[in-house]
């Protein structure tokens, strides 16, 4: 019985740290802006 609530803890523990690593590790400060402006360019070429 042990053994299975210290494997569900842990496996609470790696999606709990999934879920984290997903949410903080998206694009830098600066990708929208970039975006936008490659977005503009793209426009005025047309």
């Amino acid at each position: 019985m042990l053994i299975v609530i210290l494997e569900a803890v842990a496996a609470f523990f790696i999606f709990v740290f999934i879920v984290w690593w997903t949410m903080f590790s998206g694009p830098k400060t600066g990708y929208h802006e970039q975006a936008r402006e490659r977005q503009a360019k793209d426009d005025a070429a047309d």
